[in-house]
């Protein structure tokens, strides 16, 4: 009985001292800050359902790029107020760890073959960006 009492004592204290000093570091290191970068594309042919299909697929290519930590691609909701805007065919929502890797996501090879690809295809883009606390 009292050995596993010890064991006991030493699962726990060892299990304490990993919390005490590893998620603390672990915590540390995570980033503070989201950077959020959201796109509005209005087509130049809205209705035209093969440019549609063809930006979709230069957005599902350009999510590939590796600094990016999540990615939405989405039309308007069928929601109806004064102040929401459906007149873009596709937003593109990605959330970064920092402005840096948002920088090197402008600066991937996969942005530039995209933009150059498919950019014919809008008559404009509408961007946000934006920082603030991790949540």
């Amino acid at each position: 009985m009292k050995e596993q009492s010890r064991r006991a004592f030493v699962k726990k204290t060892v299990v304490a001292g990993l919390s005490a000093t590893t998620v603390p570091a672990l915590s540390a290191a995570a980033p503070k800050d989201v950077f959020v970068h959201h796109v509005l594309f209005y087509l130049k042919n809205a209705g035209n359902e093969a440019d549609k299909a063809k930006l979709l697929e230069g957005l599902n290519k350009l999510a590939k790029v590796p600094t990016i930590k999540m990615v939405h691609i989405g039309t308007p909701a069928a929601t109806n107020r004064d102040v929401i805007d459906r007149s873009y065919t596709f937003s593109w929502l990605c959330l970064f760890d920092s402005a840096a890797d948002e920088e090197a996501y402008q600066k991937h090879p996969i942005h530039d073959e995209f933009r150059n690809n498919y950019a014919s295809l809008w008559e404009k883009v509408v961007i946000y960006d934006s920082i603030g606390p991790r949540r």
